[in-house]
């Protein structure tokens, strides 16, 4: 019989493409989404890769009654993975209680229905913003959680806590938290990718709207840090790569292979790149232009930050496969597939 593993926000950037590595690797999936920040038409394009759509329900994880509905309907779930979260950092600090609120409530809604039905693994979707600013680079898991430097990265905080503590209070539960860095990309099939809804608020679907001509440039926040050229470093992570990560994450749950009740990974890829090197990257590998300007510094932005993924690499046997000029290459097709659709 198939295992049935549930994927809250799989409708969702990350979540889809994850939900893709689940059915060909033959789990039975159930996605619960609001759709607050993602599309119907997404199951469309899982389906066309799959060859399978999964179940799908649409409420939202912070209302309690509907998620209790949901868990009693569905006691066969053997792992929750959990992605549904607000997640811009600019909006986070704009608009703190809905975060805390949003991301936090429907955590503990989660966890009080696994508990009440028995359901033992958690992989949980965190984030580098965990570490803050880090006193060193690149990052490992052993780092220390600083101040974060938005109320999303403290979300993320506060959420590994609750965890936490949660399975410090019942030796049953088990959780894995995935740290990751920046995912971008999307799908080589270019059936799915990152599709934000109104303005985009990560860096590569505005680089890719605006050399479609959906956007006239695109804002670089800051090129006064102390960095080569001035702009934010980051850690850019394939979406595919990173979504099999979770796939590798599960499977160590189940053969009940972690070390301990929570463990922690990060996932990157090792190699810090420039918001400017993105651009240039993006250019060379798609012949396309990119028109930008530099503007002012970005509230809650860290200046730079890299993983060390040796952790991740040796423990759970996965590492990064997709260079940098094929991520932003497929995130290219994906836009121009997106955008040929729509105007048909």
């Amino acid at each position: 019989m198939k295992q049935k593993v549930l994927v809250t926000g799989g409708v969702g950037y990350i979540g889809s493409h994850t939900v893709v590595e689940l059915q060909n690797e033959g789990y039975d999936v159930v996605i619960v989404d609001n759709l607050s920040n993602s599309v119907i038409s997404v199951l469309d394009g899982i389906t066309k890769i799959t060859g399978i759509r999964p179940e799908f329900e649409q409420f939202d994880l912070c209302d309690s009654v509907k998620t209790t509905n949901f868990f009693q309907k569905h006691k066969e779930i053997a792992v929750v993975i959990h992605f549904a979260a607000f997640k811009a950092v600019g909006e986070s600090v704009q608009k703190p209680l809905m975060y805390y609120q949003n991301n936090l409530i429907s955590l503990m809604n989660i966890l009080e229905n696994m508990k009440r039905q028995q359901i033992q693994n958690l992989v949980f979707s965190s984030s580098c913003t965990v570490y803050g600013q880090p006193d060193e680079l690149p990052v490992t898991e052993k780092a220390p959680i600083k101040k974060a430097n938005s109320p999303y990265g403290n979300t993320k905080q506060i959420s590994e806590e609750i965890i936490y503590d949660l399975i410090c209070s019942d030796d049953n539960l088990k959780a894995i938290a995935l740290r990751y860095f920046n995912p971008i990309g999307a799908h080589e099939s270019a059936l799915i990718g990152e599709l934000p809804i109104g303005t985009p608020n990560n860096l590569v679907p505005y680089i890719t709207q605006t050399a479609i001509g959906k956007r006239k440039e695109l804002s670089v926040f800051g090129n006064d840090y102390h960095t080569p050229d001035g702009s934010c470093i980051r850690d850019y992570i394939n979406v595919v790569d990173l979504a099999k990560a979770h796939v590798v994450a599960l499977k160590r749950l189940l053969a009940k292979k972690t070390k301990q009740n929570f463990e922690t990974f990060n996932l990157g890829t090792g190699i810090g790149v420039s918001v400017l090197e993105i651009v240039n990257t993006f250019e060379k590998s798609t012949g396309q232009k990119v028109n930008y300007k530099i503007v002012g510094r970005r509230d809650g932005d860290v200046e730079k930050v890299w993983s060390d993924s040796k952790y991740a690499n040796d423990e759970l046997g996965w590492k990064t496969e997709r260079s940098l000029e094929e991520t932003l290459l497929s995130a290219w097709n994906w836009e121009k597939q997106y955008n040929s659709k729509k105007n048909e």
